[in-house]
């Protein structure tokens, strides 16, 4: 598959949720991953690989210990934990780990996460139990009195030819979700790969 065939940056059209608060998005680019995209067809159980956006972790996975070989070629699940020891093992890169026990603990973690997108600007991967559906968070939004918080969610389920981001954004594949919209009874674990921004010349 050719990375020119998967869409770029697609939360890039998206408005914010509200017109008065701010917004703090990922910087950078990348290319959106989900079920089916490179023809090989993992729906229903591969959301943690697109999300980690890389087939390779299967190997990486294997090579570092943390599967037994049985794995490799498997259709397991990964997590977030899983998603932590491929971006250390193949790019050198230390992430930060937020546990949220109950939904309404995401509001708490609005500041962590506002600086982690004004400070690394990463894309941050987001599991949990209940709901076990991996996806990937790409920026937050919380308004001026900040009563309403919503993250930007890049949710890698979506199964066919994709021809526009705004498809995505009609059918819910790319959105701002209300921190209380998340499933109240999962715990959820975020993955913030601590990058470096390259500050402008």
């Amino acid at each position: 598959m050719e990375l020119q065939e998967l869409l770029l940056n697609v939360h890039s059209n998206l408005e914010p949720p509200k017109p008065d608060g701010s917004t703090y998005l990922m910087n950078g680019n990348y290319h959106y991953y989900h079920y089916g995209c490179d023809g090989f067809q993992d729906v229903g159980w591969g959301c943690g690989y697109r999300t980690l956006q890389s087939i390779c972790s299967w190997q990486t996975l294997v090579e570092i210990k943390d599967k037994p070989e049985r794995f490799f070629g498997s259709r397991e699940w990964i997590g977030t934990l899983e998603a932590i020891y491929v971006v250390d093992t193949l790019f050198d890169v230390s992430c930060k780990v937020i546990h949220i026990s109950k939904r309404d603990n995401i509001a708490k973690h609005a500041d962590t996460l506002k600086e982690y997108f004004e400070t690394h600007g990463g894309l941050i991967m987001m599991g949990g139990d209940m709901d076990a559906a991996s996806k990937g968070i790409a920026g937050i939004h919380i308004s001026a009195d900040s009563s309403d918080i919503y993250l930007l969610v890049i949710d890698p389920h979506f199964v066919g030819k994709i021809k526009t981001k705004e498809e995505l954004y009609t059918k819910n594949y790319v959105k701002w979700q209300k921190v209380e919209e998340f499933v109240d009874s999962s715990f959820y674990n975020l993955c913030l790969p601590i990058v470096k921004i390259k500050e402008e010349l």
